[in-house]
C-alpha cells in the first residue's frame, strides 16, 4: 500500500474516533474501527469480502479500492466523484409544485480549474483533518466549476431536483473531506440540495438557498458533511471554518436586510402599527420597561415618518423579511394560496346578506356542507367551493348554543385545556381586587352533590376558568371601541360522579369609577326562561375571554412569541454540526416565517385576529402584561404546568412522575405520553453526548446559545430567578424536552383545535358586541321581548362569523408536506453512532404505540370526555394525520 494511502487511511480513522463521550463503544463502532486499523496494516482484502454482506460499503472500502489502482498507476492525484442536486429559484409553473415524479437529469462535468469563469458553480472540497500551507486553515482542493446549459435550467418546486456528477481532485494526504465551500456565480439564486461523494459514502446535507456572489454574497458558503461533533471534538481543518460559517449569520444589526441574506438578528415589537395611515393605527411598542416582551427577528426597515421609533410596514407586495432558508416550500405557499381563495369565496355570500341585513349569525349553519372532505379544493361542486367543512362540535339539527355539558367538557378536551386550575379557597382571591369576591356559598351550595364547600374543596371537587385578573385593567378600554364588550370573567366547575365537569356559577365583573373595587354579577344555571337566556350570555362572555386567552396568551405568547429567540439563538450560536442544533433543528422549521406572517396580516393593527376578538387593539397589550406578570420558562414543561395548575400531584409510582386530580382529562393523559417519550429519547441523547457537569460547562456554543436566549431574546426577563440553570445534563435535558413539547405537541393542541372546537361561532363567539342586561336597562325590555333576537345581536354578525371560520380553517390545515412528531429525515447524521440511532427508531415506534393507546381510550366508554353519544373524541395528539383540517396530528414544529 502506498505511503500517501496510508496517511488519508489515517486521516479517516481520526474522523470516526471513539470520542471521549464514548466509554462504551458500540459493536458497529468497534467493527468499523478494526476494518481501518486491518486495511493500513495490509490484511484487508478477506475482511472487506466477508463484512460486505453485512454493512453497507464503507469510505475504507472505498480507499481499498483507490487505492490498488494508485498503486498501480504510481500516482499521487485521487479523483473523488460527487453528485450535486439542485433546483432553481425562478420557477413560475405553478403546477410543477404538484408534480409526483422528480426529473433527474444527470449530466458527467470533467473537473477543470477555472477560477476566472463568468458562469458557473464554483465548488471546492475542505479537508477535515489536513491543514494549509500556512498551518492554520483547512488544506482546500482546487476549484472545479460546474456549468449547466443555458437551455437546461432546473425548474422549481419540491419534485424538481436536478442531479449533476463532478469530479475533484486531490492530493493523496489530502485527508477525509469534511465540507465542501461553494461559491455561485449565475445571476440567480438556486436551491443546493445535497452533494455526495459515494465513492467515501459522504453524505453533505445542504437544503439552503445559495446566492450570486456577483450581486448578493461575496462569501462562499461552506457545507459540512453529515457528523455530528462538539466544539472540542472538530476535526482541526474545520475549526475555522466552522467559527466563520456562524459569523455569517449574525450580521452586524446596521441597515435593512433582503430577502435573499440569512442573518439572524433581534429587535423589540416595534412593527405591529402604522402610524401613517392615523391614530387609530398607532400601537406601542413591545419589548422594554413599559411593554415587557419576547424579541423578534430584526428587519431593519425604515421608521414611519410620524414615529421615529416605529418601524415601517412593509410595502405593496413585500413581504416581512425573514432569512431565506426559513421561507416557506414552494407546495406549501401555492397550499395557502389556494386555501385563501377559497375563503375568498366563501364569504361572498355572507358579505352581501349582511349588508342587505336579510340574515343573522345563527343562520351560519346554511354555509355548513352536510359532511367533511378530506380537503379543500378548487375543482368539484359549487357546494364544495362556497361551503364549509362542518366543525366537530357542529350537529345540524341540534341546539345552535352551547349546551351545559359540553361547556364543561371542551375545558378539559377542547379548543382551550390549558387554564382550568384546581379551586384552592372559596371565594377566589384576586390580586388585583382588593374587595371581596361576589360569589357567595348560596351561589354554588345547591350544585356540588350535597357537600359542604370545605368538602369539595379538600375532595378535589371545585375547579376554576379565572380570566378576571387578565381582562379587568382592559375591560373599560374595550368597551370603549365601537360594536366591542367585554367583563372579567370567572367561572366555578363541579367534578361530578362520572368524572365531566359541570358549570355552577360564572362571576362577571367591570371596572367602576374606583380603582379599588369593581361591579360584579353573578350567574347560576337556570331555573327559568329568563335565567335561561341570562346563563347562555354568560356562558358566551366566557366563551369570548376563553377563545382570546387561547388564541393570543396560550397560542400566540406562550409558543410562537417565546419560541422565536430560541431559533434565532440556535442559528447564531450552535453550529450545524452541534448535536443540539442536530436534535432540533427539525423542530425550527417554518416557525420564523410563521411568525412574520402573523406581524404582517394576524396581529398587526387593523389585523385578521385584531378585528376578530373581543380586546381589538388592546390584545397584543394584554400579552404583554400576561408575558411580564406570568409566563415562567420553568413553569412550561407539560408535568410542571399541571403541577402549578392543581390539576396533577408529583407520584413517582406512575410512569410520568405525576397522577392527575381528574383521571378523565384528555389533554393532560395524552400529553403525558407524548413527554414521557420525548423525555426519554432526550435523556439517551443528552447523555450519550454529555457525561458530567464539565461537558456541559466546557460547551461553549451550547452556553452562548442558552445565555443569548435568555439575554438577547428574553432581556426583560433576563434577571429572573427562576430560569433553569445550565449546568448539568439533567439541567439541558429539562431545557430541550420542555422546548420540543411546546412546539410540537403543545402547539398542535392549540393550533388544529381552532377550526373544530372554535370556529362554530353561534357556541363558541371569540368577539361579543353586548354586554348582558339588568333590570332597568334600556336594552332589558328588547331582551325580555325577543330573547333569542338580543342574543343572536351580542354575537359576531354573519359575515364576521363566515371570516372566522375562514381563517381559522386556514391555520388549522395540514399542509401536502407537513412531517410529523417520530419522522426524521436526517438519521444518516448517526449511522456511526447506534445508541442515537435506535433511540429515534424507539421514539418512532413508541409515537406509534401512543395513537393505538389513544385510539383505545377514545373507545372507552367509562372516559365521559372522549366517548360516548355527541362526544367528539379526543384526537388533537393523535401523532398523525392526512393533509387538511383534520383536528389531529402532531407536527414536528410550529408550522401555522
Amino acid at each position: 500500500m502506498a505511503a500517501g494511502t496510508k496517511s488519508v487511511m489515517l486521516a479517516l480513522l481520526d474522523t470516526f474516533p471513539l470520542h471521549v463521550h464514548h466509554n462504551n463503544a458500540s459493536p458497529l463502532c468497534q467493527e468499523r474501527r478494526l476494518m481501518m486499523l486491518s486495511c493500513i496494516s495490509g490484511r484487508t482484502n478477506n475482511i472487506v469480502r466477508a463484512r460486505q454482506k453485512q454493512i453497507a460499503p464503507t469510505v475504507v472500502a472505498a480507499l481499498i479500492e483507490s487505492s490498488e489502482k494508485r498503486d498501480l498507476n504510481t500516482t499521487t492525484i485521487t479523483k473523488l466523484t460527487a453528485d450535486v442536486a439542485v433546483r432553481s429559484g425562478n420557477n413560475n409553473n405553478n403546477n410543477n409544485v404538484f408534480a409526483s415524479n422528480m426529473k433527474t437529469l444527470v449530466n458527467i462535468f470533467r473537473p477543470t480549474v477555472q477560477p476566472h469563469a463568468n458562469k458557473g458553480l464554483v465548488l471546492q472540497l475542505v479537508s477535515s483533518d489536513q491543514l494549509g500551507p500556512n498551518g492554520k486553515e483547512a488544506k482546500l482542493s482546487e476549484e472545479i466549476v460546474l456549468e449547466w446549459p443555458e437551455n437546461d435550467v432546473v425548474l422549481g418546486g419540491e419534485g424538481s431536483i436536478n442531479t449533476y456528477k463532478v469530479e475533484f481532485c486531490v492530493d493523496s494526504d489530502f485527508g477525509v473531506p469534511g465540507a465542501v465551500a461553494v461559491l455561485n456565480r449565475y445571476d440567480s439564486e438556486f436551491f443546493l440540495d445535497s452533494i455526495n461523494i459515494q465513492q467515501l459514502n459522504l453524505h453533505f446535507p445542504c437544503k439552503s438557498w445559495v446566492q450570486p456572489e456577483n450581486k448578493i454574497d461575496p462569501h462562499k458558503r461552506i457545507f459540512f458533511f453529515n457528523k455530528v461533533y462538539l466544539p472540542f471534538e472538530t476535526p482541526i481543518g474545520l475549526k475555522q471554518v466552522r467559527e466563520r460559517d456562524l459569523r455569517q449569520m449574525r450580521g452586524d444589526s446596521r441597515g435593512r436586510r433582503k430577502s435573499c441574506d440569512r442573518i439572524y438578528e433581534y429587535d423589540v415589537y416595534n412593527d405591529l402599527g402604522d402610524p401613517d395611515k392615523g391614530d387609530e393605527y398607532e400601537r406601542p411598542t413591545l419589548g422594554g420597561q413599559n411593554n415587557p416582551y419576547p424579541t423578534r427577528c430584526r428587519t431593519g426597515r425604515p421608521p414611519t415618518r410620524i414615529d421615529s421609533h416605529a418601524e415601517s410596514r412593509p410595502s405593496g407586495s413585500e413581504s416581512i423579511y425573514v432569512p431565506r432558508d426559513e421561507e416557506l416550500a414552494d407546495i406549501k405557499k401555492h397550499d395557502l394560496d389556494r386555501a385563501k381563495l377559497i375563503a375568498i369565496a366563501r364569504n361572498i355570500v355572507p358579505a352581501l346578506l349582511d349588508k342587505m341585513g336579510n340574515e343573522g349569525v345563527l343562520n351560519i349553519h346554511n354555509f355548513i356542507r352536510e359532511s367533511r372532505h378530506s380537503h379543500s379544493n378548487l375543482g368539484g361542486t359549487i357546494e364544495e367551493l362556497f361551503k364549509f367543512d362542518p366543525p366537530k362540535i357542529f350537529s345540524r339539527g341540534k341546539s345552535h348554543f352551547l349546551e351545559d355539558d359540553e361547556f364543561g367538557r371542551q375545558v378539559l378536551a377542547g379548543l382551550n385545556p390549558l387554564s382550568i386550575e384546581r379551586l384552592k379557597v372559596f371565594p377566589p382571591v384576586s390580586k388585583l381586587d382588593p374587595c371581596k369576591s361576589a360569589l357567595k356559598e348560596e351561589h354554588i351550595i345547591d350544585h356540588i352533590d350535597g357537600m359542604s364547600i370545605q368538602q369539595a374543596l379538600e375532595d378535589n371537587k371545585l375547579f376554576i376558568l379565572d380570566y378576571h385578573d387578565i381582562f379587568l385593567p382592559f375591560v373599560d378600554r374595550i368597551n370603549a371601541l365601537d360594536d366591542r364588550k367585554a367583563y372579567a370573567t370567572t367561572t366555578i366547575f363541579f367534578l361530578t360522579k362520572m368524572g365531566t365537569l359541570k358549570a355552577i356559577a360564572i362571576q362577571l365583573a367591570l371596572p367602576t369609577m374606583d380603582p379599588n373595587t369593581s361591579s360584579k354579577q353573578v350567574l347560576t344555571p337556570p331555573v327559568d326562561t329568563t335565567t335561561k337566556w341570562l346563563w347562555q350570555l354568560g356562558k358566551a362572555h366566557v366563551c369570548s375571554n376563553d377563545a382570546f386567552v387561547h388564541t393570543y396568551l396560550h397560542h400566540w405568547l406562550r409558543i410562537h412569541a417565546t419560541m422565536e429567540p430560541f431559533i434565532i439563538a440556535a442559528h447564531r450560536q450552535l453550529s450545524v454540526m452541534h448535536p443540539i442544533y442536530k436534535l432540533l433543528h427539525p423542530h425550527m422549521r417554518y416557525t420564523l416565517k410563521t411568525n412574520a406572517t402573523a406581524r404582517e396580516t394576524l396581529i398587526n393593527a387593523g389585523g385578521i385576529l385584531e378585528t376578530n376578538f373581543s380586546p381589538g387593539k388592546y390584545s397584543m397589550q394584554i400579552t404583554s402584561a400576561a408575558y411580564r406578570d406570568w409566563w415562567q420558562f420553568d413553569q412550561e414543561g407539560l408535568p410542571t404546568d399541571l403541577i402549578r395548575r392543581g390539576l396533577a400531584v408529583p407520584d413517582e409510582s406512575q410512569p410520568q412522575g405525576v397522577r392527575l386530580v381528574i383521571e378523565d382529562y384528555p389533554y393532560a393523559a395524552d400529553g403525558l405520553l407524548i413527554w414521557s417519550s420525548i423525555e426519554k429519547l432526550v435523556k439517551t441523547y443528552v447523555n450519550h453526548y454529555y457525561k458530567d457537569v464539565d461537558a456541559i460547562s466546557s460547551d461553549y456554543e451550547l452556553q452562548s446559545w442558552y445565555k443569548e436566549f435568555i439575554n438577547l431574546g428574553h432581556p426583560d426577563h433576563k434577571n429572573a430567578s427562576w430560569w433553569p440553570k445550565l449546568s448539568t445534563p439533567e439541567n439541558l435535558i429539562s431545557i430541550l424536552t420542555t422546548i420540543i413539547w411546546i412546539v410540537t405537541a403543545q402547539h398542535a393542541v392549540l393550533n388544529f383545535s381552532q377550526y373544530h372546537y372554535g370556529g362554530y361561532v353561534p357556541m363558541r363567539p371569540a368577539l361579543m358586541r353586548k354586554l348582558i342586561p339588568k333590570e332597568g336597562d334600556l336594552d332589558y325590555i328588547d331582551f325580555v321581548m325577543d330573547p333569542q333576537r338580543y342574543f343572536e345581536s351580542s354575537l359576531p354578525s354573519l359575515s364576521q362569523a363566515a371570516k372566522f371560520m375562514a381563517v381559522t380553517s386556514i391555520g388549522s390545515a395540514h399542509s401536502p408536506e407537513e412531517e410529523y412528531i417520530g419522522d426524521r429525515n436526517d438519521l444518516c447524521s448517526w449511522l456511526e453512532e447506534p445508541e442515537i440511532f435506535d433511540a429515534f427508531k424507539q421514539f418512532s415506534m413508541e409515537i406509534k404505540n401512543i395513537e393505538t393507546e389513544i385510539e383505545k381510550r377514545n373507545a372507552d366508554k367509562k372516559l365521559r370526555n372522549r366517548c360516548g353519544v355527541g362526544v367528539t373524541p379526543y384526537e388533537l395528539l393523535m401523532p398523525w394525520s392526512d393533509q387538511g383540517v383534520t383536528g389531529r396530528g402532531v407536527p414536528n414544529s410550529v408550522t401555522a
